[in-house]
C-alpha cells in the first residue's frame, strides 16, 4: 500500500484521500514558502454596475463547480423518494414563502448518514457510477474484474466538475471530468510500492473526462444513452498544447520532439462551460504522479520542480515505474507540459483537445468565463494550493455570437494577470478572532498585475523582468512571485455572477495562517513568525483572512473591472460554527443560517443565489451542497440543501430550475480504508464496494427547485 498523509487539518477529509486526491499538499513545506509576497490581506466590496453575463451564443448552457447532495433515502436503495414539503416553516424559524425565491426548502442538518440526505418533498436519481458503460459494446461494471480494455470505455473514478450542454445539432449532452484515482479503493490487495502495469493502466483510463448523450423526460429527469458524441478522454488521449509556450525547448521530451503534442490529463478538477459550447477542464495536483526527483541532477529544474510540489523520489501510484514519463529523472520537461487549462469539444468526438498555455500553468482549480457588455471575454482560475495566486486571463479578440469557429481560438491570445489585494483597516484592528474592524467589514482594493500577453501575430510580449513570455506561460507561478502577487488560502473555484458581474471565488482553508510553533507555542507577534518544523515561515491574520489557523475557509466576493486592472473586494463569509464568534456571514444573522465549512465549488441559480460545495467539512458534519443569498436583506443567508454519503466530497454542482445534480466523489475513504473495510456502501448498498457516482435531485409534486 502506497503511503498514508497526516492530516493535520482534523477536517473529514481521510488520510487515503488526502494521500490520492492531492499528494498531501497541505502537509509538509509550501512551494511557495519563500516567496516574500505579502499573504492574503485586507480585503470587500463596492457596488458595481448590474451585467448579464455568459451569454449563450445559441447554446444552451448551464456551468457547475461545487458540490451537491439528495434526501432521504436508504442505504441501499438510489431510487427512493423522501415525502412532500410538510411544514412551511423551517427550523430556523423562518417562513419558507418569505425566503428568496431558489432558497425555499427545509434546512438539512448536520449528520454522519451514509447516504444522500435532501429536504422533503424531493427525491433522487442515480445516472451514472464509476464502471458503468460510457461507450457501446463496453462491459457492465466487474469490480472483482476490472481491465484496461473495459474501463477504456466506462465512466471513469472521482467524478469533479460536470456540465450539461446542447451541442450544436441540439443533442443534449452531460459532460465531466474525473479527477484522480484511489487505487487501494479500486482493487483488492493492492501494493502501492509494486503496482502491477494492469493496474496502472487501469489507473490512467480512469483518469480525464467523460462526454455522454442523455435524455430528459417532462419532469427533468436525465438518462444516459449510447451517442455519436459519447467519448472518453484519459490518461492515454492526445493533447494539443497551444499558446506562447507551445513548441519550447523545455516542453520537448524524447517521445515528442516538437513540444506540441501531449499524451494524458491529470487530476482534472473543476471546470466551466464556455458561451461557445466547450468544456474547460482545470489540471491540478499533477505533481503527485511524478517520482524520480532524487535522479534530477540539474540545480535549476529541481528548484522549478519543488515550485510546483513535485519532490518525491517515488510517488504513491508508482506509475514512473511502468512508464518512464513519469518519472523526472528520464523526463524533466514532462510536467512542464502539464497543470494547464483543457478545452474540450463536445460536438466533435473526433476533435483533438486543447492545453492552454497562454492561461498560464499553476494548479488550476477551474477556469470560468465572463463576456463583458462590449463581447471581451475574461477567464478566472485560482491556484489551489495554500499561500498561492489569483489569475485571471483577458482575451485579445472579442466574442463573436454565432461565430463557433473564431470563438474556439480565443483563449490562446491575450493578457495574464496575477491579483495583488490590499486592504483598507488598520493593522491593530485585524487580531486573528475573527472580530470585525470599526469599519464593519472585512474590505479592500484589487490591482491586476500583468504578466505576459500572448499576441495572434505571434510577437508575444513577458511583463515580468528576466523572463520572456513563454516560460511565463510555463513557469508561472515564478513570474507571480516576482509580479509580488497577494497569497492567498488555497483559491479553489472562482465563478461570476451572470446576474451581476460579481466574481465569487471560495477560499477553502489554510490552517498554517498564524499557526502555532510545532510545541504549540504562539507566536507573540507579528513579528515572530512561527515555523512548522520544515523551516517555513507562517504569516499571522490579515484582513482578507482574519482568523488564526484559518480551519473552515471564506468566500470573497469581488466587484471587478473585468477587462481592467482595478477592482474591490470584500469576505461575503467566514465559514464555521455560527454560534462561534470568528464567524461571519455576510452581516447575516448567525441563529438563522446552516454551519458551513471548507468551501470548494460555486455555481448559480436562475434567481442570482450563490450554491457551494463543501471539501474536508471541519465541523464533524458529512460534506454538503449550501445555497446562499448575496443580495439585499437576506445576503449572507446559507441554507444546507444536502449531504453526501460517508468520507464523500461534494462536487460538480448543477442548479436548474427543474433539477439539482451533484457529483459524489470518493464515497467510502476513510482512515487507511481499502476494499476490505470501506466506510460506505452507498450508492448500491449492501455489501457493494462504494462507487463515485452522479446524482439527480426533483421535486415529487414537480415544482421548482427552492420555492415553497
Amino acid at each position: 500500500m502506497g503511503l498514508k498523509g497526516l492530516n493535520l487539518f482534523k477536517s473529514s477529509r481521510s488520510n487515503t484521500t488526502c494521500t490520492y486526491k492531492c499528494g498531501d499538499a497541505c502537509w509538509g513545506e509550501a512551494p511557495n514558502e519563500h516567496s516574500d509576497n505579502e499573504y492574503f490581506a485586507d480585503m470587500v466590496t463596492r457596488s458595481f454596475s448590474r451585467r448579464d453575463a455568459l451569454r449563450a451564443s445559441g447554446v444552451a448552457v448551464v456551468t457547475v463547480g461545487a458540490g451537491a447532495a439528495l434526501a432521504a433515502c436508504s442505504t441501499d436503495d438510489t431510487k427512493n423518494s423522501a415525502d412532500s414539503t410538510s411544514s412551511k416553516a423551517d427550523d430556523k424559524g423562518e417562513n419558507l414563502k418569505d425566503l428568496p425565491e431558489g432558497l425555499q426548502f427545509d434546512i438539512i442538518e448536520p449528520n454522519k448518514e451514509d447516504k444522500i440526505v435532501i429536504p422533503e418533498g424531493y427525491e433522487q436519481d442515480v445516472l451514472i457510477r464509476w464502471g458503468d458503460p460510457v461507450i457501446e459494446g463496453a462491459p457492465e461494471f466487474d469490480f472483482d474484474n476490472q481491465t484496461p480494455e473495459a474501463q477504456e470505455k466506462q465512466f471513469g473514478f472521482n467524478n469533479d466538475f460536470a456540465g450539461i450542454l446542447d451541442t450544436e445539432d441540439g443533442t443534449k449532452v452531460y459532460v465531466c471530468s474525473h479527477e484522480y484515482t484511489t487505487e487501494p479503493m479500486m482493487f483488492k490487495d493492492y501494493d502501492g510500492e509494486k503496482p502491477t502495469k494492469e493496474q496502472v493502466d487501469i489507473g490512467l483510463f480512469a483518469h480525464g473526462h467523460t462526454i455522454i448523450e442523455v435524455d430528459e423526460d417532462k419532469n427533468g429527469k436525465l438518462t444516459t444513452k449510447f451517442g455519436k458524441k459519447n467519448r472518453r478522454i484519459h490518461g492515454f488521449t492526445e493533447f494539443e498544447l497551444t499558446g506562447p509556450a507551445a513548441g519550447h525547448d523545455k516542453l520537448k521530451t524524447k517521445d515528442d520532439k516538437s513540444g506540441k503534442k501531449v499524451i494524458g490529463t491529470f487530476n482534472n478538477c473543476s471546470g466551466g462551460i464556455t458561451p461557445w459550447g466547450t468544456m474547460l477542464s482545470g489540471e491540478e495536483n499533477v505533481d503527485q504522479y511524478f517520482g524520480g526527483f532524487d535522479g534530477v541532477k540539474d540545480e535549476d529544474t529541481k528548484k522549478e520542480l519543488k515550485r510546483y510540489s513535485i519532490k518525491k523520489d517515488k510517488s504513491d501510484r508508482g506509475w514512473e515505474t511502468v512508464y518512464d514519463r513519469f518519472d523526472v529523472s528520464k523526463e524533466p520537461n514532462e510536467p512542464n507540459r502539464h497543470y494547464y487549462i483543457v478545452e474540450i469539444d463536445p460536438s466533435d468526438p473526433e476533435s483533438t483537445p486543447k492545453k492552454h498555455t497562454a492561461l498560464g500553468r499553476f494548479k488550476h482549480e477551474a477556469g470560468q468565463i465572463y463576456i463583458t457588455d462590449d463581447n471581451t471575454v475574461v477567464c478566472y482560475s485560482g491556484d489551489d494550493e495554500r499561500f498561492e495566486y489569483i489569475y485571471k486571463f483577458v482575451c485579445e479578440k472579442k466574442y463573436k455570437e454565432g461565430d463557433r469557429k473564431a470563438n474556439m481560438e480565443l483563449l490562446e491570445h491575450g493578457t495574464l494577470y496575477v491579483a495583488k489585494f490590499s486592504g483598507n483597516s488598520p493593522e491593530d484592528e485585524i487580531d486573528g478572532s475573527g472580530e470585525l474592524p470599526k469599519d464593519g467589514k472585512f474590505d479592500g482594493d484589487i490591482e491586476w498585475v500583468p504578466l505576459m500577453t500572448s499576441k495572434s501575430d505571434g510577437k508575444h510580449e513577458s511583463h515580468v523582468d528576466g523572463m520572456d513570455a513563454a516560460e511565463v506561460c510555463f513557469l508561472t507561478r515564478l513570474a507571480a512571485d516576482k509580479a509580488g502577487a497577494t497569497r492567498m488560502d488555497r483559491p479553489e473555484d472562482i465563478e461570476p455572477s451572470p446576474k451581476t458581474g460579481k466574481v465569487y471565488a471560495a477560499l477553502t482553508n489554510n490552517k498554517y495562517r498564524g499557526m502555532a510553533e510545532p510545541d504549540g507555542k504562539k507566536q507573540d507577534n507579528k513579528e515572530d513568525k512561527a515555523t512548522d518544523g520544515a523551516g517555513r515561515e507562517y504569516e499571522g491574520p490579515t484582513e482578507i483572512a482574519p482568523v488564526t489557523e484559518n480551519k473552515n475557509g471564506l468566500v470573497l466576493e469581488m466587484e471587478d473591472d473585468h477587462a481592467g486592472t482595478k477592482g474591490k473586494w470584500n469576505l461575503l463569509l467566514v465559514c464555521g460554527d455560527p454560534k462561534e464568534a470568528y464567524s461571519y456571514f455576510g452581516g447575516y444573522d448567525k441563529e438563522k443560517v446552516s454551519p458551513i465549512s471548507c468551501p470548494d465549488n460555486v455555481a448559480f441559480d436562475s434567481y442570482g443565489n450563490l450554491w457551494i460545495s463543501t471539501d474536508g467539512n471541519a465541523l464533524k458534519s458529512n460534506d454538503g451542497l449550501f445555497g446562499v443569498s448575496v443580495e439585499g436583506e437576506t445576503r449572507g443567508m446559507v441554507r444546507q440543501f444536502l449531504t453526501v454519503p460517508t468520507g464523500a466530497e461534494t462536487c460538480g454542482p448543477i442548479i436548474e430550475d427543474n433539477r439539482v445534480m451533484v457529483n459524489v466523489q470518493h464515497p467510502g475513504e476513510g482512515e487507511d480504508q481499502t476494499t476490505e473495510n470501506p466506510t460506505s456502501h452507498w450508492p448500491d448498498g449492501g455489501d457493494a464496494q462504494p462507487r463515485p457516482a452522479v446524482v439527480q435531485v426533483f421535486r415529487t409534486d414537480g415544482k421548482k427547485i427552492g420555492m415553497a
